[in-house]
């Protein structure tokens, strides 16, 4: 085990076979960011030893694939369209906001100057499209689905 800046690399058994693997836990949470199969020693039966340069290499491996998980997660919350539609140049945004009890979205749009054209509430299972956006600018930004 190694702990250093904030992360700790764990050896653990490897219960789906014979191996081994290495856990990345960060700080302060409560499951291991990543977990990847470690090398077998010389032995064939116990670990390779976890040394400074393996737990450095964990470290930036681990960090990368926090930074993409999250920025994947960011990228399915916030989605951006511009559409041309009657009005002019109109950027569509829908942003959800994943609340365990009350989940919801958010769906706007603004004109080429900035300026807020319109906001309304959606199911955060709204599905956000070109040809969604310009349905909705044409149609005078009511909510999608109101009768």
């Amino acid at each position: 085990m190694w702990r250093s800046d904030g992360w700790t690399a764990q050896v653990i058994k490897n219960d789906d076979d014979d191996g081994w693997a290495v856990a990345m836990i960060r700080e302060g949470a409560s499951e291991p960011a990543l977990v990847g199969p470690w090398t077998m020693g010389r032995d064939k039966k116990n670990p390779k030893p976890l040394d400074g340069a393996a737990f450095i290499t964990l470290v930036k491996t681990a960090t990368e694939f926090m930074r993409r998980s999250e920025q994947q997660l960011h990228a399915s919350l916030h989605q951006n369209i511009a559409v041309t539609a009657a009005v002019g140049r109109v950027t569509v945004s829908l942003d959800i906001v994943p609340d365990e009890d009350n989940p919801y979205a958010t769906l706007s749009a603004v004109d080429d100057g900035g300026e807020s054209l319109a906001q309304v509430r959606v199911s955060p299972a709204f599905k956000l499209n070109r040809s969604s956006a310009v349905a909705w600018v044409d149609g005078g930004f009511a909510k999608p689905g109101a009768r």
